[in-house]
């Protein structure tokens, strides 16, 4: 061993012992170091409580813009100028960023996106360490268009949560799919990818759910029909609730009764709502339920518009008869007018 080499083994040692003891000659600064280090943790864990919070309960972000202190910036913004009043972690990070000592801050539209997509990978990645551990496993799946007028498809995701107790089934919602073919083959295509990039085995798949579309149902060309070809136990259900209100759809429209009943339902809505002066009228007369319109989807609501009729009845009757009154009010002044 030459002698170069044990003194640089004996300064590495003495160098080892002065750090875990806290005395080197950069102690300050390191001393500094690991404040600021500290600062930001703190600052970090605040701001991933803001993205948790409006991520839970489905708020928007971003105003009109993304200024501190300014109006219409959004509720990320103003949830931190809230903490800030409070909080003396954030109030010295605003401080740091209103005297211009950090252009870093964590708070601009590309930070929030990406703890967005952080937190929603780790909820992912629960979600399919509980399938695995779980084994088998079924799907749901369901097409709509958004706003945009993009077809998208809700992934939904059903297992038996083995680690609680007790036991029990659960639906997750997985994600939204992006679907350019709505063909059968189409959907069965990106289901299989996703099916694949999740890391779940297609041969554990024990059950299928959809709506009651040819292009999801189809005995030949469909998904389940696709599906069934890979894997025969991926049995197919139908769902009920769709189901039931297509039957409740074409039992209502064959039926003289029903057409004429919920057709006087809706135009005593219609009748009311089509004024302001008149839903005052109705307003003095009620004191509990409201008239709501009917529902041409989910027939089900349907159940709520009559609600109010059916434990109102004279009330909502006082309500036309004061109409009638008021009509023949109007026209004897228009009549009077008319003579005039």
């Amino acid at each position: 061993m030459s002698n170069e080499h044990v003194i640089n083994m004996c300064s590495w040692i003495d160098l080892e012992m002065r750090l875990l003891k806290n005395k080197t000659i950069d102690k300050s600064i390191q001393e500094q170091i690991n404040k600021d280090e500290e600062h930001w943790k703190k600052v970090l864990l605040r701001i991933f409580a803001v993205v948790k919070t409006l991520g839970k309960n489905n708020l928007a972000f971003r105003g009109k813009n993304e200024k501190i202190y300014q109006t219409n910036n959004g509720n990320f913004l103003s949830l931190i100028e809230m903490i800030a009043e409070f909080d003396p972690v954030m109030q010295e990070h605003i401080r740091r960023i209103k005297d211009d000592k950090i252009h870093t801050h964590y708070l601009g539209h590309n930070v929030q996106n990406e703890l967005i997509n952080l937190l929603a990978n780790e909820i992912k990645n629960k979600i399919i360490k509980k399938i695995l551990e779980a084994k088998y496993y079924s799907i749901i799946l369901d097409c709509t268009p958004d706003t945009s007028h993009q077809e998208q498809m809700s992934f939904i995701l059903r297992c038996v949560d083995i680690s609680s107790s007790p036991i029990k089934i659960m639906e997750y919602f997985f994600e939204f799919l992006k679907v350019d073919d709505t063909t059968g083959k189409g959907l069965f295509d990106v289901i299989m990818d996703e099916i694949k990039y999740i890391g779940l085995d297609i041969n554990n798949l024990r059950g299928q759910g959809y709506d009651n579309g040819s292009n999801m149902k189809g005995k030949q060309q469909g998904v389940q029909k696709r599906l069934l070809d890979i894997n025969p136990r991926s049995f197919y259900t139908p769902c009920g609730c769709h189901s039931l209100n297509l039957v409740l759809c074409d039992m209502a429209s064959s039926c003289t009764k029903a057409i004429s009943f919920f057709g006087v339902v809706q135009r005593i809505y219609s009748l009311f709502s089509s004024s302001t002066k008149r839903w005052k009228i109705l307003q003095d007369n009620i004191s509990g339920l409201t008239l709501k319109s009917l529902s041409q989807t989910r027939w089900e609501s349907r159940i709520e518009s009559i609600k109010a009729i059916r434990f109102q009845a004279p009330q909502i009757r006082d309500a036309l008869l004061e109409l009638a009154e008021l009509a023949k009010v109007y026209n004897q002044q228009i009549c009077i007018l008319m003579l005039l």
